[in-house]
This record gives structure tokens, C-alpha cells and sequence, in this order.
């Protein structure tokens, strides 16, 4: 049997109780570990800076070249909101959850995974991630967009939301012209990446999915297809993570990828 790729995950880092214990962890819900298994992958965590670590952006990018060098995938997962300071804006009353170091690390990975053109897969604030550093904004509170809290009810809940992809993408060919998926963002796509294209919105207007054509694979969705154990979108990550294995074993002096934006 051929190896199963290394997946990289991001992770929480922050206080947290399991039996006798409450202190910080690194923590990842399995759902998302049992899709990238299933897909045929190993998890790999990739934890951020602690509460009590010094760390520095220079840094955190170094090690994030050092990182993406051992890996053939990764997957950007949900969490907190990330610190509008970085595309340059004050933070709205109902922006929450931020952790600089957290953003500074996924930042580094992100530009890391892309400057290597490695598989990538980003989810929710994963997404967010990938066009706030190609130079996109984010708006801030959907509902004062759409006047609705369909895409988040209430914190830390999910709804069922209807999304359409856009003929041709990559998103169409792995999951059809519409599906329904889970939601739970309160904040979503404003100004749109350099590079990125949008290939799925839903009925609203909301951006659901963008790709990255410049990338041998780049896919993120809004949504969270963990939650509804859709193996999809992970199988077509680790797919593409092997065809890139297999690509390096017999092409080691590949061509350089594409520079991302800075």
C-alpha cells in the first residue's frame, strides 16, 4: 500500500477542562480529524504560540517554511474571528474570539503552504485567513449585511444553509450545482483576494467558496463540511496531496510554483 500523505491541521490553543484537568491545550474537534482518516490521510497537528510563549512574526515565518516542507496537504480549520487590524480596520462590537498568535502562525503557514503550492484545504475561518493575506477584507458581521442570522443563529451553532456553485469550478465538479451545508459564521468575504476566485455563494449573496486557479489545489468553503461527516472535500485534498507525492518522487527538480501575493 502506498503511504497515507501527511495532512497538516491547524489548532486551537487556549484554556480548556478534560476530566481532572483545566489548562491550556491544543485542541482540534475530531470531526475533523475523522474526515481527513477517512479521506485516507494522517493528521498532523500544527499548534500556534501559546498563552505564555514570546514569539515573533519572523519567526513564526521560518518555522512555517520548515513545517510545509514536511507536509502533502493541509487543512485550515474554524475558529475565532481574526484581528481586523490586519486589513486595516477597527474592530467591530461583535468581534470576538481573536488570538494574535494564532493569526500570526496560520499567516505564516499560509504563505508558506502557498509560495510551495501545496494542497490546501481551508475551512471557515481558514477561508477567512486566505483572503484577508491575499489582500482582502472581511465584512465584519453578516447580519448587518443580509439582516439575517441564517448563516450563525447564535454562537456556537450551526444551520443548514443553501449554497450554488459556479459552473466549471472545482467546487461544481466535487460537489455538484447545489448542496446544502452547515453554517456557523457571523463574519464572511467583503473585498475579494488578488487571486482568488469565487465559486459558490448562497442565496443571500454570501461568498461560500473560493479557489485559487493559480494553485495546484486551493479550495475553502464558508462552511463546515466536518459537521456534516461530507468526506468530499477532504478525499479530493488528500487526492491531490498524493498526485503531488508522486509528482515529487519522479520530478524532484520540479518547476518553481507560482510567488503569491504579498
Amino acid at each position: 500500500m502506498a503511504p497515507r500523505p501527511l495532512i497538516g491541521m491547524t489548532t486551537y490553543r487556549q484554556v480548556a477542562r478534560w476530566g481532572a484537568w483545566d489548562r491550556e491545550a491544543a485542541l482540534v474537534p475530531s470531526t475533523y480529524l475523522t474526515m481527513v482518516r477517512a479521506a485516507g490521510g494522517t493528521p498532523l497537528l500544527l499548534p500556534p504560540p501559546g498563552l505564555d510563549e514570546v514569539w515573533d512574526e519572523d519567526g513564526l515565518a521560518g518555522e512555517g517554511r520548515g513545517v510545509v516542507g514536511a507536509l502533502d496537504g493541509l487543512v485550515f480549520l474554524g475558529g475565532g474571528d481574526l484581528d481586523p487590524a490586519r486589513y486595516g480596520q477597527s474592530a467591530h462590537e461583535r468581534v470576538g474570539g481573536v488570538n494574535g498568535a494564532r493569526d500570526a502562525w496560520e499567516f505564516a503557514l499560509a504563505r508558506a503552504a502557498l509560495e510551495a503550492d501545496l494542497p490546501m484545504l481551508a475551512i471557515c475561518r481558514g477561508l477567512q485567513v486566505l483572503n484577508v493575506l491575499t489582500g482582502g477584507t472581511l465584512c465584519q458581521h453578516v447580519p448587518d449585511l443580509v439582516a439575517t442570522t441564517a448563516h450563525q443563529p447564535r454562537t456556537g451553532a450551526f444551520n443548514p444553509v443553501e449554497v450554488v456553485t459556479e459552473p466549471g469550478s472545482r467546487t461544481a465538479d466535487v460537489l455538484g450545482t447545489g448542496i446544502t451545508v452547515s453554517c456557523s459564521h457571523h463574519q464572511a468575504i467583503d473585498d475579494l483576494g488578488q487571486g482568488l476566485v469565487v465559486t459558490a455563494r448562497s442565496a443571500d449573496g454570501v461568498v461560500e467558496a473560493v479557489e485559487r486557479p493559480d494553485s495546484e489545489f486551493l479550495m475553502a468553503v464558508q462552511w463546515h463540511p466536518e459537521e456534516d461527516r461530507d468526506v468530499r472535500l477532504f478525499a479530493a485534498l488528500v487526492a491531490a496531496a498524493l498526485h503531488r507525492a508522486d509528482r515529487r518522487d519522479s520530478h524532484p527538480q520540479r518547476s518553481t510554483p507560482p510567488t503569491p501575493p504579498a
